[in-house]
């Protein structure tokens, strides 16, 4: 049995053209072909051998594979963090495997031990790339899973990680708060310079002079 790969039906795209040879033995009539990709179509071909050689073939049968669970998809890129969204952008997958019918999204904050928090689900539709995810909290790391779907299953998923941005008036507080710690710290570096202590009385060196 000769077979080829003609196209994947999700790309419509021809490729060079490998042709395969599976041999059986001459009582068999049915046989399994390995090593065909999903939702793609073939050609085949049988030829009889005997002790003389191989025999004209036979005339060519096209034959379909069935969809199957695409690839992951190409990159998950988030982007433009803000106190409380995320931009994520996206590639479909190199081998669809069939006809996608939809994104799926799954997103949930991580804190400071690496614990998981709520884990939230979105379907997206198959013809967007994009995806403005709003009202999250401000200055929280979270962790991204994303995969395609064909009619027959969810492919391989990816994972990213993102953090929006601190809010600004926390921040200013906690820089306002850290400059007090500063002068503090100095001031009293300052004063364990200038005197000494015994015991719960402090003494300035000049006294002890």
């Amino acid at each position: 049995v000769y077979y080829w790969k003609i196209q994947s039906l999700s790309r419509r795209s021809k490729r060079h053209v490998e042709k395969k040879i599976l041999t059986f033995r001459g009582n068999k009539t049915f046989g399994m072909l390995p090593g065909l990709e999903p939702y793609s179509s073939y050609k085949l071909n049988v030829r009889v051998v005997n002790g003389k050689g191989e025999g004209p073939a036979s005339p060519d049968k096209v034959f379909k594979t069935p969809e199957g669970v695409p690839s992951p998809p190409s990159f998950l890129k988030i982007t433009n963090p803000t106190l409380d969204s995320l931009t994520l952008e996206w590639g479909s997958p190199t081998h669809p495997n069939g006809v996608l019918t939809s994104y799926i999204l799954k997103f949930q904050p991580i804190n400071n031990t690496h614990e998981l928090g709520p884990l939230v689900e979105i379907r997206i539709p198959a013809n967007e790339s994009s995806l403005i995810l709003k009202n999250l909290n401000y200055s929280t790391r979270y962790k991204f899973y994303f995969n395609a779907q064909t009619s027959v299953g969810s492919g391989s998923q990816i994972t990213e990680e993102a953090v929006t941005i601190m809010d600004e008036e926390f921040q200013g507080n906690s820089l306002a708060l850290l400059q007090q710690s500063l002068i503090v710290s100095e001031h009293l570096a300052d004063v364990s310079h200038g005197h000494k202590y015994s015991g719960s009385r402090c003494t300035s060196a000049d006294e002890l002079e």
